[in-house]
């Protein structure tokens, strides 16, 4: 068994938001990462791929969420599955908005059009 607790030194800030590290291969788990990001009032992160399937659960505010030209909203109380190599953009509306993610270990992220695989630090 594992306990593991947010740190400064996992934690990874973009112009997007904030993403704390929690579990990952680094801190003991062999199979799934999971992490908190916080997007800021209207903030956004980057049209982007990742190649594995993510699950996120909103904590709080509301998430616009464009997949291949498609628009959602989710928001806490409900979990948003994406698929692994979808075309994606997730912004903060109305507000900052927190989520948990989950993903099976291993995932890198990759922008439209680039066989370049970027790791994600907070998910090691």
């Amino acid at each position: 068994m594992y306990v593991i607790s947010e740190s400064e030194q996992r934690t990874t800030n973009t112009p997007s938001g904030s993403m704390f590290a929690l579990a990952g291969p680094s801190q003991g788990s062999a199979e799934v990462s999971t992490w908190r990001v916080k997007l800021g009032v209207d903030a956004s992160t980057p049209v982007h791929i990742i190649d594995r399937e993510q699950v996120w659960m909103p904590l709080s505010g509301k998430f616009e969420v464009e997949v291949d030209g498609r628009t959602e909203q989710v928001e806490a109380g409900q979990a948003l599955v994406l698929s692994a190599g979808a075309v994606r953009q997730l912004k903060a509306v109305g507000g900052p908005a927190e989520a948990l993610v989950a993903m099976p270990v291993g995932g890198n992220a990759m922008m439209p059009g680039s066989d370049n695989k970027i790791p994600l630090p907070w998910a090691e």
